[in-house]
């Protein structure tokens, strides 16, 4: 569905990802995980283009992105979303959340007339879990986690094959962290999307992904099927980050999943 291949990228003399190759098929969750500073976020924006690549491809659906056409590369954004870190930053603080999906849904003609505007918002609001009076409401009247959905929403309003999620939960306190990714996985499989999960800690992705790629300094050290990787690590980058995973993502995690957290 979407790859990468040595790709590269520089702010000036620091070369920031080194030759760093990948791709995630439909339906699967791949995560990226390193320490901060690694070169993972670099990477994600340079895929959907908010960083120009020194050098490498980008595929999506089996075109490189620098041979695409306007009205291709117009496809590609819509199919290709990204949620940011900061999901109140990424969100516009003039905007209640009815028209900031809205906006989404305009720019990429999904829905006609008020009336089916209206209740597609509704309904992507209940599929991230948000009440419905939460469409009047700005950025600064909800908490990070509701933004965090609001972000979500705002992505699944445009019908995208491929999620990038960079660090989508390190700003979040840690019981809202699990929620989210658990929302992050029903989402993804409910609606078969290929997920990129950006994050540095490794009990994160082994709830929701089913390959990891492990970068260290700009480069991937290792990679492969979760289990087997967090199970057996080679890399000492690795086993670093398997022995810094906290344990307690993991039980909140399982305890949501059993529906013992609230919305």
């Amino acid at each position: 569905m979407l790859s990468v291949t040595n790709l590269r990228v520089c702010y000036g003399a620091v070369e920031a990802v080194r030759g760093v190759s990948w791709g995630v098929a439909a339906g699967e969750a791949l995560g990226i995980v390193g320490t901060s500073g690694c070169g993972k976020s670099t990477m994600v924006k340079a895929v959907v283009g908010l960083v120009t690549p020194s050098a490498g491809g980008i595929c999506f659906e089996g075109r490189a992105t620098n041979e695409m056409t306007a009205e291709m590369r117009r496809a590609f954004r819509r199919r290709v979303q990204m949620v940011f870190q900061d999901a109140v930053g990424s969100l516009n603080p003039r905007m209640t959340v009815r028209q900031m999906l809205a906006e989404a849904l305009a720019a990429h003609r999904m829905a006609a007339g008020r009336k089916a505007v209206e209740a597609r918002c509704r309904a992507l609001l209940d599929q991230t879990g948000l009440a419905a009076s939460a469409l009047d409401q700005y950025p600064r009247e909800l908490s990070g986690g509701q933004c965090q959905r609001v972000s979500l929403a705002r992505c699944l309003a445009v019908e995208p094959a491929v999620l990038l999620a960079d660090e989508p939960v390190s700003a979040l306190d840690v019981s809202v962290q699990a929620r989210i990714i658990n929302l992050l996985r029903e989402v993804q499989r409910g609606l078969g999307l290929a997920l990129v999960l950006i994050a540095h800690d490794l009990s994160v992705v082994r709830n929701v992904c089913d390959r990891v790629c492990v970068m260290d300094a700009g480069r991937i050290v290792e990679e492969g099927e979760v289990g087997a990787v967090i199970g057996n690590p080679r890399h000492p980058q690795t086993r670093a980050l398997v022995e810094a995973a906290p344990r307690l993502t993991d039980r909140l995690s399982v305890r949501c999943r059993a529906g013992g957290c609230g919305s």
